[in-house]
């Protein structure tokens, strides 16, 4: 199976980008694909064993969806593995470099939508997480 590997430099120390990723307080600001959506609610045990839940939704109210998964494998401000609620998995890596910090995703696809559209989505919300954490 093709995984999607999507990935961004981010102009921070890798404690503040680590912080940002996994603070439920952090995600609800940059954790949707087009600003017509947010993410009202987020809640997260970041402990290995428990889960996050992500409540994806559109602004006008029209559809939402609880993005969720459970924590596999915590290595702090290096590694995440996640298996998500439907099963497939997701790992992202933080690198620290001399300017800042590499994060990396790679996960399965699901089979709905195209592997493009799919990695399309993935990029713009690491994309929205990237503006937001060297805007704040």
């Amino acid at each position: 199976m093709n995984k999607i590997t999507i990935s961004s430099k981010i102009n921070a120390p890798i404690s503040r980008v680590w912080d940002c990723w996994t603070s439920p307080q952090h995600v609800q600001e940059w954790n949707f694909a087009s600003n017509d959506w947010h993410c009202p609610k987020a809640t997260s045990t970041f402990l290995v064993g428990e889960e996050f839940h992500y409540i994806m939704a559109a602004k006008d109210g029209s559809v939402n969806f609880d993005f969720w998964g459970t924590f596999v494998k915590i290595n702090q401000h290096h590694s995440i593995h996640i298996v998500l609620g439907d099963g497939r998995e997701l790992s992202i890596s933080f690198e620290e470099t001399q300017d800042g910090s590499i994060v990396t995703e790679i996960v399965e696809p699901e089979e709905v939508n195209s592997l493009e559209l799919q990695k399309m989505g993935w990029q713009t919300i690491l994309n929205n997480f990237k503006d937001y954490v060297e805007s704040n």
